[in-house]
């Protein structure tokens, strides 16, 4: 599992985590673990893994640390 903080949540479900290594992922809400959107602030350090999504790559299994 990869580690990072989230960057940016928006009010239509998604968000983004900044990775650490100088790349932003994308999140959607459908892909958290154990925690709701409503939950998430910016700057929380969360734990996620990398799948593919239509449009590239994304966080899945994200879940905060």
């Amino acid at each position: 599992m990869a580690e990072g903080t989230i960057k940016k949540l928006t009010e239509k479900g998604f968000g983004f985590i900044n990775t650490g290594n100088g790349s932003d992922m994308f999140f959607h809400m459908s892909n958290l673990e154990g925690v709701s959107f409503e939950e998430l602030q910016e700057g929380q350090t969360v734990t996620f893994t990398e799948g593919r999504g239509p449009k590239g790559p994304r966080a899945e299994n994200v879940k905060p640390v």
